[in-house]
């Protein structure tokens, strides 16, 4: 319980303290490299496009994946995207 105006001002002071240093991890936390893939990206645009285009044109998944561009698990990540989206 605070009495005085200067147990105020020594609380204000302390709080203000507290504030700049969570502001400070609030900012490490926003400007980290977020490591994993990204979603729906320009690159992960791309790479599911050419999925899509081999897929259609009769090239089964583990073949697709025998090229080594995408590994199988992403692989039939884009294919379960891709029948989600036939789906609809």
């Amino acid at each position: 319980m605070i009495k005085t105006l200067e147990e105020a001002l020594n609380y204000i002071s302390e709080l203000e303290a507290e504030n700049k240093a969570l502001r400070e991890e609030l900012e490490h936390y926003r400007s980290r490299n977020r490591a994993g893939r990204k979603k729906h990206d320009d690159t992960w645009l791309a790479s599911y496009n050419a999925f899509v285009e081999k897929y259609e044109s009769g090239m089964t998944i583990m073949g697709i994946v025998s090229q080594g561009e995408i590994s199988r698990r992403t692989a039939y990540r884009y294919k379960a995207y891709y029948d989600a989206l036939k789906r609809e």
